[in-house]
């Protein structure tokens, strides 16, 4: 099969679980040599206006000042340096365990080579609409309500996840890369579902 010419990603920079599905994309698709094309999508607009506990409402709160942020990155600077700070922030959030606060966000951002003051941004709605585009198209491409991450390759449909419990490595990376690749180049495939942590 002839590899994909690149790979759509629409990722909430604070979900867990997409986290460690981008660092096993981005190790793959580096490895076959197919471009990752980054997008912004959102968990706290996926479920605005429905039922949740306090602090999970304040969770997606913090999460959507984060995607602002980002929003602001790639509109200012480019999708190579939201790629950049998806890295820089992820792993202090991610792998580290930080709290996010303004500090991280600045942190984050100079790590990424980025101005620190654009902290700022997450904070100001002016980037709402860019960050309901992004998700929108997202969603579009699935075809109904999905949460985070979707990847979809090249210009075919889009698919939630692959959700994975620990991040592939080395084979098993390339093997997930080529069948996911494969199998949504199949027009009738729709869903491929398992239980969660039982791996």
């Amino acid at each position: 099969m002839t590899a994909p010419d690149h790979v759509d990603f629409w990722f909430d920079p604070s979900c867990p679980f997409t986290w460690r599905t981008s660092r096993w994309l981005v190790s793959a698709a580096a490895e076959r040599g197919v471009p990752v094309h980054w997008h912004l999508m959102s968990l706290a607009v996926l479920n605005a206006g429905k039922e949740a506990p306090e602090d999970i409402r304040r969770r997606r709160a913090q999460g959507l000042v984060t995607t602002r942020l980002f929003a602001a990155v790639a509109t200012e600077h480019g999708p190579d340096a939201l790629a950049r700070l998806y890295t820089e922030f992820g792993d202090r959030l991610h792998e580290q365990g930080r709290d996010v606060d303004t500090g991280l966000h600045r942190e984050a951002l100079a790590a990424a080579g980025l101005p620190a003051d654009l902290a700022a941004a997450g904070d100001d709605d002016t980037h709402q609409a860019a960050v309901e585009a992004s998700h929108a198209e997202g969603q579009d491409r699935v075809g109904t309500e999905s949460g985070s991450p979707i990847t979809a390759f090249a210009d075919r449909r889009g698919f939630f996840g692959p959700i994975v419990d620990d991040t592939p490595a080395g084979e098993d990376a390339l093997r997930l890369f080529d069948g996911l690749a494969l199998v949504t180049s199949v027009p009738g495939f729709s869903e491929l579902k398992g239980a969660r942590g039982t791996g």
